[in-house]
């Protein structure tokens, strides 16, 4: 990554916003990205396409190939090194974002008592801890299965159809699947984003 570059995008997620992108009949359109608050379950993303007259001049705009991306200059540190990824479904993947710089703690804090096997645990934290925190945010999730050291969830409800609103709800999740169930070294979100309303963008 170019050190003048806050954040990386792959390949693949820089094809398909650009997709998204050439869907709008608006030319110099950059993709806006900021942190827009803090919330229980970790950084408030938010997207939009933005006309360029609408990028501040104190904005940080750095270029991925032929897609500008417009960063206001106080959600730079809280950004940097983030990778802009695709996640999910293959055939209907969703856009999820890795930032390597945690707002809050994991969704459930304290000592909490699990026991059983591996995928044992992880259900009951999911079933008593992360989906009441989250009920809040009108989202839940359900354990798909787990294979080997990682645990593959889905996410249901307002969780749902838009990759970039997910990524919020997941970090948190993932934390706090991590650190209750030590053996859990990581966590695939394989929800069907395509399958709710406005996937990739909200």
């Amino acid at each position: 990554m170019d050190a003048l570059q806050v954040v990386e995008i792959t390949p693949e997620a820089l094809e398909q916003i650009i997709a998204l992108r050439n869907q709008e009949s608006i030319p110099d359109l950059h993709l806006g990205l900021r942190i827009a608050g803090v919330g229980a379950n970790g950084f408030i993303y938010e997207t939009a396409f933005l006309r360029g007259s609408d990028v501040s001049e104190e904005d940080h705009v750095e270029r991925h190939g032929e897609l500008p991306v417009a960063i206001p200059a106080e959600s730079l540190d809280n950004l940097r090194g983030s990778v802009l990824d695709l996640a999910g479904d293959p055939e209907s993947p969703g856009l999820v974002l890795r930032n390597p710089n945690p707002a809050t703690p994991p969704i459930t804090e304290g000592d909490i008592e699990l026991d059983g096997s591996v995928e044992e645990r992880v259900q009951q934290l999911i079933e008593m801890y992360i989906n009441p925190a989250i009920a809040a945010h009108g989202g839940f999730v359900t354990l798909a299965g787990i294979e080997g050291d990682q645990a593959l969830v889905e996410l249901g409800g307002g969780c749902q159809g838009c990759g970039l609103a997910a990524m919020t709800l997941r970090q948190g999740i993932e934390s706090s699947i991590k650190h209750h169930v030590p053996e859990i070294l990581e966590v695939v979100d394989v929800t069907d984003h395509a399958a709710g309303e406005n996937p990739f963008f909200a």
